[in-house]
């Protein structure tokens, strides 16, 4: 079932053997996203030593005493920085809250940026040594994979290799570690991600390689992806959905619970959601406005009043 997502070497474009294998990269990754909105990235270049060391850092975190964590929660800050809670986050539109809790680690930008009213500084757990070493570490690895990949997709959709370059070089992204504690109920209504898609560009997502994760094909399918260990899957988000007039699909995907045996331990998996810069202007691009594909979205809006539109909609604003 999970070879129905395919998953790609980004080498075939960053170091193609030939421009037609380049060509045909930027094809098949094109086709993926227009099918599933999901696609596997192997080879991607960052060193399993460094993923490894960032997850033993997170999880170390999500093992201090509740009371600790909770001092890293920034009430009204819509969780755009450090801790969110467990019984917080709930998917739009659904009746109970994600089994879940997690950590926001952002761009670093210097205070007198224009971007810093609505991109507050980090926090950093004094308790974890190394954390923001290889938190930070991790997050400018996924923001560069990330840049490559958009890079591709603009190809494919007709624009510059570089479109998306300077309007990502200072985008309000978010690295979100994610702890799904043990289940100890049987029959609980929760699930540990509800059905959902994103609101960015791309998420990057680094560990999913644990079961769980599920795309919603278009024939209405919940389609398990469970991805091998070096592979880094990475997603359509909503905001690159409507800047391609849905040529791009945001797929709607969930994490379910595992069956019991499984549900008693612990899972951790580690996002990376790549944003505009705030004052981008999300609208629709001329070239994917067809008779066959009339525009969606008549009125454009900044990356920042979408987001901050979406994050009142999952109860984090």
């Amino acid at each position: 079932m999970a070879a129905r997502i395919p998953t790609l070497d980004i080498t075939r474009f960053t170091a193609p053997a030939s421009s037609a294998d380049r060509e045909a990269f930027v094809a098949e990754l094109g086709a993926a996203y227009r099918e599933w909105g999901f696609a596997g990235i192997r080879n991607h270049g960052i060193p399993q030593a460094d993923i490894d060391a960032a997850y033993g850092v997170f999880k170390q975190f999500f093992a201090l005493p509740d009371e600790v964590k909770k001092q890293y929660h920034v009430p009204g800050g819509g969780g755009a920085r450090g801790y969110t809670p467990f019984g917080v986050e709930t998917a739009k539109g659904a009746r109970h809250f994600d089994l879940k809790e997690f950590w926001h680690i952002g761009r670093e930008i210097p205070d007198d940026s224009k971007y810093r009213p609505v991109m507050p500084p980090n926090l950093w757990p004094a308790e974890v040594p190394g954390f923001r070493e290889h938190g930070y570490g991790l997050y400018q690895a996924l923001d560069q994979l990330g840049s490559r990949v958009l890079s591709a997709l603009a190809l494919h959709i007709g624009l510059p290799e570089t479109w998306f370059a300077d309007k990502t070089d200072s985008g309000n992204s978010i690295l979100r570690p994610i702890h799904y504690p043990p289940i100890t109920a049987d029959d609980i209504p929760n699930v540990r991600a509800g059905a959902h898609e994103d609101i960015n560009l791309i998420t990057l997502l680094v560990g999913a390689s644990a079961s769980g994760l599920e795309v919603l094909s278009r024939g209405g399918e919940w389609v398990p992806f469970t991805a091998d260990a070096d592979t880094i899957v990475v997603n359509i988000g909503d905001m690159l959905q409507r800047l391609t007039n849905h040529v791009y699909p945001s797929t709607t995907h969930r994490v379910v619970n595992p069956p019991a045996a499984e549900a008693r331990k612990p899972r951790y998996s580690v996002p990376f959601f790549l944003h505009p810069n705030p004052d981008f202007l999300i609208d629709v691009l001329p070239s994917t406005v067809t008779a066959d594909n009339p525009s969606r979205y008549p009125e454009p809006i900044t990356a920042q009043g979408y987001l901050e539109e979406r994050l009142r909609e999952i109860k984090l604003k």
